[in-house]
């Protein structure tokens, strides 16, 4: 179910931002929707994340590569991207190693949030998170709002600190994809 204009407003009022700016957010983390056609919500699977996730865990994932190449390797690799529906693909092969692990290296929902982000996002684990992410968008929003808050990002979005929210949210990548005049543009769009 899409999030409605009184939720934005909640969440807005809540987080001290704008409805425009949650807006600009969503739409370009997610092309403003958190599920795909099938149901599930939208995730980007990270196998470098994977990588750290299991090192984390004491597993050697080098242990574990070999036939995995699409889902673990210790750099971003972006050619790895099956992108859309067949993402879950990824994940799957990659719970087949370690389900929580494999949560926490996705991306999730109408703000991409990644699942080792759990706990600033409002949950006690990664399997509690990724069960509100299937609940619906208001579920995601809330777990944005939560997430931006705990980690002061609201401020740079109350601000209109494009550059220092997108440096923060997805690090130094954000100058190869524009975010920042993504989020500036989408933000111009909703605002008016």
């Amino acid at each position: 179910m899409a999030i409605t204009e009184a939720q934005f407003q909640q969440v807005a009022n809540k987080s001290g931002i704008e409805v425009a700016t949650i807006k600009a957010v969503n739409e370009v983390e997610a092309a403003g929707n958190g599920f795909f056609q099938d149901g599930r919500p939208k995730i980007l699977f990270e196998g470098h994340i994977f990588w750290k996730q299991l090192k984390k865990k004491g597993i050697n994932p080098e242990s574990v590569q070999a036939g995995n190449e699409e889902v673990l390797y210790p750099v971003r690799d972006q050619k790895k991207y099956l992108k859309g529906v067949k993402e879950y693909d990824r994940l799957n092969k990659a719970i087949a190693i370690d389900e929580e692990a494999a949560l926490s290296s996705a991306s999730w929902g109408a703000f991409q949030i990644m699942g080792f982000n759990f706990k600033p996002a409002g949950f006690s684990n990664v399997k509690a998170f990724v069960d509100a992410m299937k609940k619906d968008e208001f579920e995601q929003l809330k777990a944005f709002s939560n997430f931006i808050t705990a980690l002061n990002l609201n401020v740079n979005l109350a601000n209109h600190d494009w550059k220092g929210f997108a440096f923060s949210y997805n690090g130094k990548e954000y100058l190869k994809n524009k975010y920042d005049s993504k989020l500036k543009a989408a933000y111009e769009k909703f605002s008016h």
